[in-house]
């Protein structure tokens, strides 16, 4: 008897001390689970915020990338090459991550092989250790996120003035905003124009304050850009038109549509006159400074009325006969080509896009266009098909997302499709047209979102 219960004894001791065991093990995987949950989340949370400083240093310092790197052969303070834009991303995402209880942060651009990156990834982890009684154990964790810069909102037209000197309603004339009672002036004068062979196009029109301010920023001497609060464009009866072959008949006609000539140095700046809000204020910048100093600005003192700099000498003037025929912005035309193809007329495409802009066969042939290497022609298709797609959805990121993905997707949705490729082109472009001094909606029309 008294072997058999040493026996049972010892082998309740054993199952006692398995049990123990069991429990202690659990309990180590319990507070593992815990602990990596609870890393889990705050790693999450410092690559998301990580990212979004990435992405918000670069929106802050995207116009930048698109600043000349000299002006008149001196070097611009204001120009970034983007190994100094990306770095600005990586500093932000690296300070913001640490601060935020990461150990390990990797930071890279999925779409650095641009000459504009617009997403940024950051992956962030750090090491733990657990201990319950005897054991010890490390483990690691880790999350990674992505941000980017985006079109603002789909790129819908603000159907009100806000921020300027006007706050009613706003129509648009290719993609630039005017008072309706100036858009009806100015079809019956473009009307007018057409019958004489003149294309009118539209640089500028309505610009809040805070756009002006961003304009003055770019160039702040108050003799080539009014300073913010003086511009005429705040009131939306103002018109920088183009291009330079019209000056001749705007001169000689554009009173009889209501239409001045706001200062003799400006051939394109037109205000509209038969409305209240539409007299010139004069201060120590005004015309009349100006004048009396002899001052002949070479360019709009609000905008840009020609073909940008950052196009080759051998495209502007085929640029500028496009912006003509179609009623299309040069600025705009000139950066979607720079975003398509780099002015390469012999650019093709993994998916069979052909040309300094980029045309499929079936949507060249649709448009005449013979011969897609062909720049001056494809140039020309190019301003066609913008004018039809401004036509058609009235907003210049929505026509660029057209262009890009395609018409029906974009009136699918009346949007701009949740595609990175067509996200970023639309912000590439609108980025470039910004540093070219012609600007989308406040703050470039762009803005920062956590995508991933």
């Amino acid at each position: 008897m008294n072997n058999r219960s040493r026996g049972e004894d010892g082998q309740v001791v054993v199952l006692m001390v398995g049990c123990l065991m069991a429990m202690l093990i659990a309990a180590l995987m319990l507070s593992a689970v815990a602990k990596g949950v609870g890393s889990s989340g705050a790693d999450q949370r410092s690559a998301d915020l990580a990212a979004l400083a990435a992405a918000r240093a670069m929106h802050s310092a995207f116009s930048r990338l698109f600043e000349p790197a000299e002006v008149d052969g001196i070097p611009n303070p204001r120009h970034l090459e983007q190994s100094e834009y990306l770095e600005l991303g990586r500093a932000a995402a690296t300070a913001v991550a640490r601060k935020n209880g990461a150990e390990q942060v990797a930071v890279s651009f999925p779409d650095a092989s641009s000459f504009a990156p617009v997403r940024v990834r950051v992956a962030t982890g750090r090491t733990f250790s657990i201990a319950v009684g005897g054991f010890h154990r490390s483990l690691k964790s880790g999350a990674h996120a992505v941000a980017e810069i985006a079109p603002l909102g789909g790129g819908d037209l603000a159907a009100f003035a806000t921020g300027g000197g006007y706050d009613g309603p706003l129509a648009y004339r290719q993609g630039k905003p005017m008072r309706p009672d100036v858009a009806m002036a100015f079809d019956r004068m473009a009307s007018a124009a057409s019958a004489d062979g003149v294309a009118l196009t539209v640089n500028s029109g309505f610009r809040s304050d805070a756009e002006q301010a961003a304009l003055f920023a770019r160039n702040p001497n108050p003799r080539m850009v009014a300073r913010p609060g003086t511009s005429l464009h705040r009131n939306a009866t103002e018109l920088d038109l183009g291009p330079a072959s019209a000056y001749g008949w705007l001169s000689r006609n554009a009173g009889e549509f209501g239409f001045i000539q706001r200062y003799s140095w400006e051939p394109w700046h037109y205000g509209f006159l038969r409305n209240p809000r539409s007299t010139p204020r004069h201060n120590a910048a005004s015309s009349g400074s100006l004048q009396r100093a002899g001052a002949k600005p070479s360019g709009s003192s609000d905008g840009r009325s020609s073909v940008p700099s950052f196009v080759p000498p051998r495209f502007a003037p085929m640029l500028a006969r496009a912006a003509q025929r179609w009623s299309v912005s040069a600025t705009l035309l000139a950066a979607q080509i720079y975003a398509e193809s780099n002015f390469n007329p012999n650019a093709r495409s993994g998916a069979g896009a052909q040309g300094i802009a980029q045309f499929m066969p079936a949507t060249a042939r649709s448009y005449g266009l013979g011969n897609p290497y062909d720049a001056a022609s494809a140039i020309d298709a190019q301003g066609h098909m913008m004018r039809d797609l401004l036509r058609q959805f009235g907003s210049v990121p929505l026509a660029l997302a057209a262009y890009n993905a395609g018409p029906a997707r974009v009136a699918a949705c009346g949007c701009i499709p949740p595609y990175r490729e067509t996200r970023a082109y639309v912000a590439k472009i609108i980025g470039l047209m910004g540093g070219a001094g012609e600007l989308i909606g406040i703050d470039g029309g762009l803005e920062v979102r956590l995508v991933e």
